[in-house]
Parts: C-alpha cells; structure tokens; sequence
C-alpha cells in the first residue's frame, strides 16, 4: 500500500474540535493553518477537490483548486465585511456530497465550470472560516486556512495519482457517503 492511500485514514481520524488553536498560543496563522486540517467537513471536501482536479486533467486541473481557494479567500472577505452568507453549514456539507459524486463519477466539465462549481462552494467554507476567526489576526488567519487548503487539494491530487482510476472513483463515492452522513448526523 503506498504511503498516499495509508495517510487518508489517519486525516479522516482528525477530529473537528482540534480546528480551533488557541490563537495567543500559536499565533494567528498557525490558528488559520490548522483550522482546515482539522475539521473533517473541510478536510473531506478540499481532498476531494484536488483528488476530482488530478482525475480531471487539462486546464481544469488547476482551474477548479485554483478557484476554489480564491473564491474560499472572497467568503473569508465577506464573512468578514459582516456580509452574511445564507446556509453556509448545509453548503459546506452538500459540497462534500457533490464533489464526492463528480469523482465518483470521474465527470470532466469544461475548465470554466469546474473552476464555477469550486467557487460556489469555496464561497461558503471562506465564510465558515470568517465566522470561526475569534481573536486571530485576519491577514495571518487567511493566508493559513488558504495554504492550508491548497496543501490538502495537493493531498487530493497525489491520491488521484496513485490510485487507479477506480480507486480514485471508489475514493470519490466514499466522500461522497461521508457528506452525507455528516448531514444526516
């Protein structure tokens, strides 16, 4: 088994009461950089995220992580800005679901609506990330949570490159039936 398939359990095992670092201990951009890593519901969909990109290929594989992290970035603006962000947990939930589904499916869209599929729903984990701030500083905060999520799209990627199709669909399907149960519980 290669050291790729053997780290998904162990990041499935975060648990997402460790998402938040107390921020005069570790500092703010250690707070925002841990904050992804440690939630499952992020966890699970910034991984599939890249894994869908690196089944993908073409220009869609860096349209649709690329665009998710800014437009993750632009809900953190918005959260921020006070702007409310309507149903943002139940968001965060179905994109595990659909990007769950899209691996499972291996569906290749055109570069520009992958890239809009990673944006709608990076809006609404931006925003999460926003509300969850407490006393960190924002700039540091940000750039954390965005390295952070761009590292686990990276994760994702290598996972669609060591498995074999299926298993990278198998992977997918999983994620996609984590969401959901998230949603359920």
């Amino acid at each position: 088994m290669n050291r790729a398939a053997f780290a998904l359990p162990l990041i499935l095992l975060a648990s997402p009461a460790l998402a938040h670092l107390p921020h005069g201990e570790y500092g703010s951009f250690m707070a925002g950089a841990t904050h992804p890593l440690f939630g499952l519901d992020h966890v699970l969909a910034m991984v599939v995220v890249g894994l869908w990109a690196g089944m993908i290929g073409g220009r869609a594989t860096l349209a649709a992580p690329a665009t998710f992290v800014l437009a993750m970035v632009a809900g953190y603006a918005l959260a921020l800005a006070g702007m409310a962000l309507p149903a943002a947990e139940p968001m965060i939930l179905a994109s595990i679901v659909a990007f769950g589904l899209v691996a499972a499916l291996a569906l290749k869209l055109p570069p520009a609506a992958a890239a809009g599929l990673a944006g709608l729903f990076a809006l609404f984990h931006g925003h999460a990330h926003g509300g969850e701030i407490g006393g960190a500083g924002a700039l540091a905060f940000g750039l954390g949570f965005a390295l952070a999520t761009a590292g686990l799209h990276l994760a994702g990627f290598g996972l669609a490159r060591a498995l074999s199709g299926a298993g990278a669909r198998a992977l997918g399907a999983l994620t996609a039936a984590a969401g959901a149960a998230l949603a359920l519980s």
